[in-house]
């Protein structure tokens, strides 16, 4: 069976345009998870793609979108910490507080893919 030209989602450029236009729509102090802009990017399942996207792109606020515990980016913890709580964004030790992680129903903040922390 011949392989697919894109080895995976996060080749295609149309899933990366969608993940950026995901993340440019996180406004200062809200965060986003990985599978929430992968979601409303319209890839379910490619949280880990969305990884990609942002190792990938320069300009992106990174710091913005953790993991779906609140974990932030192995390595960057200190750098992500302080750029969210620079924003308002609350982060308690090195985990960023998101509306799931406190049982809260996700709350639309009028863009797509951001929730409010």
């Amino acid at each position: 069976m011949a392989r697919s030209v894109w080895r995976d989602r996060a080749d295609r450029p149309d899933f990366t345009d969608a993940v950026e236009t995901v993340i440019k729509a996180i406004h200062p102090g809200e965060v986003a998870t990985y599978g929430e802009v992968a979601e409303e990017a319209g890839y379910p399942g490619a949280a880990r793609a969305v990884g990609g996207v942002l190792a990938r792109s320069d300009g992106l606020p990174w710091w913005r979108v953790v993991a779906a515990n609140g974990r932030l980016v192995p390595g960057h913890e200190a750098e992500q910490a302080r750029r969210l709580r620079a924003e308002g964004a609350p982060v308690p030790g090195h985990r960023a507080v998101t509306p799931a992680r406190h049982g809260l129903e996700a709350q639309r903040s009028g863009t797509r893919g951001a929730r409010r922390a």
